[in-house]
């Protein structure tokens, strides 16, 4: 995950992440208008990081274009203190965000996050599948599928599932969620890990019975049911 697209129209702070993210070892992309970003965005990049504020298409509106056709990691910038373009981010499919002003280590942080994640699951698990009554994971292809049909899921919503199954019908932290698909500790007022709960809650669908498939255990965290299945299985 080396080759990163930038799309933000403030060309001081792309030159000052270029000089820092190519000292990291990072191939660097810059983009300063919205819908040229969305085009560009449909080429083999590795990671996406999106500005919301953009001329022309703003990066919602890039966001939107770019999951109508990719599932590729995208990190947004967003204005400090705008918890609604954080959540509307999150709910198109964003996998992170970062408010402005930030430190250029924090979003190398985020980045490798991300980059762990994909890792671990080629890695550790690539010739193992999960299943879980109709629901089959393959984590070295990161493909995901509800009774024998693909489901998109993101880069997040994918490690959110796979860590759910691990332990299914165990409750999982909301602290220990975040810690372990987003690759950060939980600070105060961060909804993320519940916005992408319910993004994957809606692709999943319930059990047949009608009974949710992903649980909240409530001041605690979230645990994926076991329905009429025992334990998971490992093929």
């Amino acid at each position: 995950m080396n080759h990163l697209l930038l799309i933000d129209d403030d060309t001081e702070l792309c030159e000052l992440l270029r000089d820092y993210l190519e000292g990291e070892r990072f191939t660097l992309t810059l983009v300063h208008d919205g819908q040229q970003g969305a085009n560009i965005a449909m080429e083999p990049f590795d990671l996406v990081i999106l500005d919301v504020m953009l001329p022309g298409l703003n990066g919602l509106d890039v966001l939107k274009q770019i999951r109508q056709h990719s599932n590729i990691p995208v990190i947004m910038l967003t204005a400090r203190g705008d918890d609604v373009d954080r959540i509307v981010g999150l709910e198109l499919g964003a996998d992170d965000y970062l408010a402005k002003p930030f430190n250029p280590r924090e979003l190398v942080a985020r980045i490798r996050a991300i980059q762990r994640r994909s890792e671990t699951s080629t890695g550790q698990l690539a010739n193992n599948q999960i299943t879980l009554g109709d629901l089959t994971l393959s984590p070295g292809a990161r493909q995901c599928t509800l009774q024998n049909t693909a489901l998109k899921l993101t880069s997040v919503e994918f490690s959110l599932i796979e860590t759910l199954l691990l332990k299914a019908g165990q409750v999982i932290s909301r602290e220990d969620l975040v810690l372990q698909v987003l690759g950060r500790d939980l600070s105060p007022y961060d909804r993320s890990i519940d916005v992408h709960i319910s993004s994957l809650r809606k692709k999943l669908g319930p059990f047949q019975d009608g009974s949710e498939r992903i649980k909240t255990i409530r001041g605690i965290g979230y645990l994926y049911a076991l329905a009429n299945i025992t334990e998971p299985e490992h093929a």
